[in-house]
């Protein structure tokens, strides 16, 4: 198949979704260890929707996008670190949109608007030290202006960066990931992840992420000494580490298909499949797992058959967004061991074992 000429430079990153964009912006100081992730949407907005399974989710502005509600389309999305705290970041993006005029039109001036801004948090608290450095406004507005200058189809940093500077999953480091793919139908489905999970993202039997399971092909197995001396860091570590009191994996499932606030909504439930794959146990009682989806309606949909048309953009968001979380893990630099807590990092336990699914 030859792909449409704009597919042909991918980044296989969110940003393959023609006028999105990533910003992320880090609390500063010493004992800080959080920061905040923006999805910035083209002019113009995007169809939104969002799905929450996490029994302790901190979230903003998310009632907004019940497609029984009138809010039709939205400007940016927030993934931010702070727990509740950490929501005020969505103020500066709300402000930076605000002076753009960018935001639903609510009076005759243009500049009459209100942003609406969907945000959701990760439980990162004194993972620095400090408990006390967590987002705010000025972090979200730091992270919006980031992700206006980055530029269209811009590489998108992962790691511990943004929302996923102090993020860890299952007692190893975490952070942001990233992954998109381009349908038979030329439409781009695309996710950014931020995994902090309670839940582990490695099978303890193998050393294996479990999202690699699931790409083709069998999965490369770590050397069983190097599994071996691996888990046994990992139960020093989380043997000298209190359990956290809350966690969370967030995603933005996005796409250029025109889609309907209830498709919309439906990708971001199955999505929810994506991060049940590579996170186990997931949506515990302290996970506040929540998807976004986003459709900024450059491409309809294939004609036919009906609303099965959807299928394909829904496989292929839980697919990528179990691909992004592997990233996340991989992509994690050096453990993390402070005031905090001790996590070590995918990549400081398995070695060069860990290039194996570096996909």
């Amino acid at each position: 198949m030859t792909l449409p000429e704009e597919t042909t430079n991918r980044r296989d990153a969110i940003t393959d979704v023609s006028g999105l964009r990533v910003g992320h912006a880090r609390v500063a100081g010493p004992g800080a260890l959080s920061g905040t992730t923006v999805v910035l949407a083209p002019e113009g907005g995007a169809v939104a929707a969002v799905d929450v399974r996490g029994g302790g989710p901190g979230t903003r502005e998310t009632d907004a996008l019940d497609p029984r509600n009138v809010v039709q389309r939205i400007d940016a999305v927030v993934l931010t670190g702070g727990s509740a705290y950490g929501l005020d970041s969505a103020a500066g993006v709300m402000a930076w949109l605000a002076e753009r005029n960018r935001g639903v039109r609510v009076g005759p001036d243009p500049s009459h608007v209100v942003p609406v801004v969907p945000a959701a948090c990760v439980f990162d608290l004194g993972r620095g030290g400090d408990f006390t450095a967590r987002p705010d406004a000025s972090t979200g507005r730091a992270a919006a202006e980031a992700a206006a200058a980055s530029g269209d189809h811009a590489r998108v940093e992962t790691g511990a960066v943004g929302a996923g500077t102090g993020a860890v999953a299952g007692g190893l480091r975490g952070g942001v990931g990233t992954a998109s793919t381009v349908l038979e139908s030329g439409i781009t489905v695309a996710a950014l992840v931020v995994v902090n999970a309670v839940g582990s993202a490695v099978d303890p039997t193998t050393g294996v992420p479990y999202g690699s399971y699931f790409e083709p092909g069998r999965p490369a197995f770590p050397a069983t000494e190097v599994h071996e001396a691996a888990r046994r860091r990992l139960a020093e570590a989380r043997k000298a580490a209190a359990p956290p009191p809350m966690n969370t994996t967030l995603a933005v499932v996005a796409t250029d298909a025109a889609l309907t606030r209830a498709q919309a909504q439906k990708v971001a439930g199955t999505a929810h499949d994506g991060i049940a794959r590579a996170v186990r146990p997931v949506h515990l009682m302290n996970d506040g797992d929540t998807v976004f989806a986003l459709a900024t309606g450059a491409r309809e949909l294939p004609e036919g058959p009906g609303p099965l048309a959807l299928n394909e953009v829904l496989a292929a968001g839980a697919d990528l967004v179990t691909r992004a979380i592997v990233r996340a893990l991989l992509a994690a630099p050096g453990g993390l061991r402070g005031p905090g807590g001790d996590f070590p990092s995918y990549r400081e336990l398995y070695g060069t074992d860990a290039e194996a699914y570096s996909r």
